[in-house]
């Protein structure tokens, strides 16, 4: 059975995005994908999905969407909420890491996240064409997602529909990033840079600025000098998410999932994979500190991040809904010991 969602409002860069565009770099195509798969896996786990199905990504202001196919499940992960207008004119609320079942003309309208990045699962993911092997939108290259662009007044966006028969609901308590400094593995062009440079790289905090998207973020902070001019210009490599490039004026720049795939200025560090997640949540006027680690640990704390989610995932409660009755069950117990005649 299938569902389907309507744009009733678009809201502030919502797009369409999965695990990303994998295998193509080597044509200058971007990875793009989630920000945050972490999140963006929760809320998949809490419908049902596989972890990278696709999603909304929910960066300023959420959407309104409106079921014309279903029922529909959907689930919000992140710190954002939302609430539900019945199509009979009820409105309750909807909270992170719970499901709802919409039913047809019931509108969910959802809100500015708290933190950085957010994300709202349907039941069957978001069900866009593949290109390249991937439904995320990569903005830069219009591809992907709804046309390449963000969501807009009127698409439609095609999902699976669910059963209400004996309906359930699941849920699940927060899933929270590590805290403490972002780890980095120092390099590939670390020896751009004197020691005492990388020395204040690693002992000062770090602004983010408002000059941010999903291709990256730049931060603040003391100037990082490169060890000659020369130094601050090298002949184009390979980039990925997760690479800090530094300019020429000193101020590091973080790669994020839209990054191009080569770039000419020197790369102090790279945030280890288990860390990049973090770098989502974000906000302008937050301040990083990072630390080196070799690989050894960052293999080590993605074994270990991979382990604590799927015990989350493991740990997802199934419930019934307060109001709604479940109906093969009680037909299903004994209610009555026995009867009597009160005649007698």
């Amino acid at each position: 059975m299938s569902g389907l969602l309507e744009v009733a409002a678009a809201g502030l860069a919502n797009t369409v995005q999965d695990r990303g565009r994998r295998g193509y770099r080597h044509m200058g195509v971007a990875l793009s994908g989630s920000l945050d798969p972490l999140m963006a896996a929760c809320a998949n786990a809490l419908v049902g999905n596989q972890s990278g199905a696709a999603c909304i990504e929910i960066r300023y202001h959420g959407p309104e969407l409106r079921v014309m196919r279903g029922p529909v499940q959907v689930a919000l992960a992140g710190p954002v909420g939302a609430s539900v207008i019945r199509s009979r004119g009820a409105e309750q609320t909807l909270s992170a890491w719970t499901t709802t079942t919409l039913d047809v003309g019931d509108l969910v309208r959802i809100g500015a996240p708290a933190g950085g990045t957010a994300y709202l699962a349907v039941s069957g993911g978001v069900d866009t064409p593949l290109e390249l092997g991937s439904r995320a939108t990569y903005l830069r290259a219009s591809i992907g997602g709804v046309h390449g662009r963000a969501l807009a007044v009127g698409d439609r966006l095609d999902c699976r529909a669910v059963s209400t028969e004996g309906q359930r609901e699941r849920r699940q308590s927060a899933w929270a990033h590590a805290i403490g400094p972002i780890r980095v593995i120092p390099g590939p062009q670390a020896d751009a840079f004197e020691s005492a440079v990388l020395c204040t790289f690693f002992e000062n905090d770090w602004a983010v600025t408002p000059e941010m998207d999903r291709m990256g973020m730049r931060l603040a902070g003391p100037a990082l000098v490169h060890r000659s001019p020369e130094a601050a210009d090298i002949v184009s490599d390979g980039v990925t998410p997760g690479c800090i490039q530094v300019p020429g004026n000193g101020q590091p720049i973080v790669l994020l999932a839209d990054c191009q795939t080569v770039g000419g200025y020197p790369k102090i560090a790279t945030v280890i994979t288990a860390d990049l997640p973090r770098l989502a949540q974000c906000q302008p006027g937050e301040r990083l500190r990072f630390v080196a680690v070799d690989t050894a640990t960052a293999r080590a704390a993605l074994i270990e991040q991979n382990r604590a989610h799927s015990l989350w995932v493991g740990g997802i409660e199934v419930y019934r809904p307060p109001g709604r009755v479940d109906e093969s069950a009680l037909y299903s117990e004994n209610l009555i010991s026995g009867m009597i005649d009160a005649r007698v």
